[in-house]
């Protein structure tokens, strides 16, 4: 059981589901960004009153509603920040005013001397995605993109000086960046999203039905197994985390082939990984389980539903990261440090997984990605190991807002449960394409669950239960 236990790693004996926490949003799309209703005409008459007084007369002032000419409503307000202040041109959404609706604008202001810091603009009603313009001297301005705490650009010289900035239509500030302005991050098309979600939703019919098992799966007969032996379990069958995302890719793959994936060759090694440091340790540990695990998944995935041509490492993995840097938010306090992207046999830091799977999901559509989560660990010598898999789903819903789907050991978490678990950790993605039906093994999901699981969590690390 130990060596169970530390071929898989942490495993999931009950895992209550939940869904990204989001704000509120409007049941309504946003508007493409080239057509948010502009008001540079209404910020100009906000300039003398709003953008340059002093600072302790724009505090005291009362908040307003301005409606634009086409009917947008815009809430102006400043709030208190301590040592800043802020200029809030909120747009209305769902009847309220949060901040961050589609065209919303934010002046934050130093409270001290009243000099303009930056402006802050939403093309999307999501408070994570925002393009920013700062001062960089008398004649330019700089202009950062911020996508889920990370830069997807950084300071990009603007030949505008940030005085105009406060009244120049924001498309023709937009223009000034060129071809530096990522624009498709801000655009999604949710048609392109259907299958996917068609996908989640299935998954999530069929969950009542499966059960954790550790070290479980099921075998190219359809008989829930012991991966580590493939003898048969006994009594109810379950699956582990490993056997979750095989279940998963099954059910993709049988409308074409109508066979479930043989488990022993998803257990060879795939690419070149390892070293002479881990190679005495490979038996007893196991430490690039879920590494060829997920490859030898997503290469019998690519091959069947693309063709062979597409199952080589490179073209499974996700390799390419569009940040340079991220905010991190530890102890509170915002503050800005290198991402280096990718690591072979690796993958990325989690602290830059957010960004990287909203990116993945605007960059390539109708993609899934099994998680392989890796870090340093073990006794002695401790080294790299992978042992835990998810499925991760990056989407758009049919409102154009953005979501990732977290399945994992039979189960439903948040995303937000799953970046918390693993601080400073590792995690590999290979992806799937999605294409058409889904039909897994149903015998299980037909069936109700015998008890409600367990509201406690229980993980296990190294078979010592914790």
């Amino acid at each position: 059981m130990l060596r169970l236990l530390r071929r898989r790693g942490i495993q999931t004996l009950a895992i209550l589901a939940g869904l990204l926490a989001q704000p509120s949003r409007l049941a309504a799309a946003d508007l493409p960004s080239r057509q948010i209703p502009d008001d540079a005409s209404f910020r100009t008459t906000l300039r003398d009153g709003w953008f340059t007084e002093v600072p302790a007369k724009v505090l005291a002032k009362r908040p307003f509603i301005h409606t634009l000419p086409g009917g947008s409503r815009i809430e102006v307000r400043s709030e208190d920040g301590g040592a800043e202040f802020m200029v809030i041109l909120a747009r209305e959404l769902n009847g309220s005013f949060p901040g961050w609706a589609q065209g919303s604008w934010i002046l934050t202001r130093n409270k001290d001397d009243g000099a303009a810091a930056r402006i802050r603009i939403f093309l999307r009603s999501d408070p994570y995605t925002y393009v920013q313009f700062r001062p960089l001297s008398a004649n330019r301005s700089q202009m950062d993109v911020v996508l889920y705490d990370a830069f997807a650009v950084r300071a990009q010289p603007l030949p505008l000086a940030f005085d105009r900035l406060l009244t120049v239509p924001v498309e023709e500030a937009l223009r000034a960046a060129g071809n530096a302005f990522p624009r498709r991050y801000f655009d999604p098309a949710v048609d392109q999203y259907r299958d996917i979600r068609s996908l989640i939703v299935q998954i999530r019919q069929m969950l009542p039905g499966l059960s954790f098992r550790d070290d479980g799966a099921i075998d190219e007969k359809g008989r829930y197994v012991f991966i580590n032996t493939l003898q048969a379990q006994e009594g109810k069958g379950g699956l582990n985390c490993s056997g979750f995302a095989k279940w998963v890719v099954d059910g993709i793959l049988w409308p074409l082939t109508e066979s479930y994936l043989p488990i022993g060759p998803l257990k060879a090694p795939y690419g070149s990984r390892g070293s002479s440091l881990t190679e005495p340790y490979e038996r007893i540990r196991d430490p690039f389980f879920g590494l060829d695990w997920t490859r030898n998944l997503a290469a019998q995935a690519n091959t069947i539903l693309r063709s062979a041509a597409y199952n080589t490492v490179e073209e499974l993995e996700v390799r390419r990261f569009p940040f340079g840097s991220v905010i991190t938010r530890s102890g509170g306090s915002p503050a800005v440090k290198p991402y280096p992207g990718f690591l072979l046999n690796a993958g990325f830091g989690v602290e830059g997984l957010h960004a990287l799977l909203y990116t993945l999901a605007l960059d390539e559509p109708g993609r899934i990605y099994l998680a392989s989560v890796n870090n340093d660990r073990g006794p002695a010598p401790r080294f790299r190991e992978h042992f835990h898999v998810a499925v991760l789903i990056p989407y758009f819903n049919e409102f154009g807002n953005f979501q990732i789907a977290v399945f994992e050991s039979a189960a439903e978490t948040s995303f937000t449960q799953f970046r918390n678990r693993y601080p400073g950790h590792y995690v590999n993605l290979v992806r799937i394409p999605v294409e058409g039906m889904f039909k897994p093994k149903a015998d299980a999901a037909a069936s109700k669950p015998e008890s409600k699981p367990p509201a406690r969590q229980t993980l296990f690390f190294y078979g010592i239960k914790r």
